[in-house]
C-alpha cells in the first residue's frame, strides 16, 4: 500500500485500538502517525469502511480524542484511507474529554 502524505487514515491495531490522522512512516506493523485522534466510541458508521468512506452519521454521539502530535502504533492490523467526505465530518466531531 503506498502512503499520501497529505491524506488521513484511519489506523486499527489489535491491542492499542483505532487511530485517525497522518500516516509519516509504516515499517511492518508498526506506523508512526501525526495530528492524530483516538477514535474511542462512534455511532453511525457500521464498520470502519464505512468511517473510512462516509465519515459518521450521528457526530454528536461519538468519542473522538484530542489530537496528538504523533504516535506510533504497534501491531497495526488495518488501514484505511478517508475519503474527503469523512474528512470533513471527523474533523468536525468534538474532542471528547471525559468528565
Amino acid at each position: 500500500m503506498k502512503i499520501e502524505a497529505n491524506r488521513k487514515y484511519i489506523v486499527r491495531s489489535k491491542e492499542a485500538g483505532v487511530f485517525y490522522g497522518y500516516i509519516t512512516e509504516k515499517e511492518g506493523s508498526e506506523v508512526t502517525m501525526k495530528d492524530v485522534r483516538c477514535l474511542w466510541h462512534w455511532r453511525g458508521a457500521n464498520s470502519l469502511n464505512d468511517l473510512a468512506a462516509y465519515g459518521v452519521k450521528n457526530p454528536d454521539d461519538c468519542k473522538f480524542t484530542n489530537a496528538y502530535k504523533t504516535i506510533t502504533i504497534l501491531g497495526v492490523c488495518e488501514i484505511l484511507p478517508c475519503s474527503d467526505k469523512a474528512i470533513k465530518i471527523i474533523d468536525e466531531v468534538e474532542e471528547w474529554i471525559a468528565e
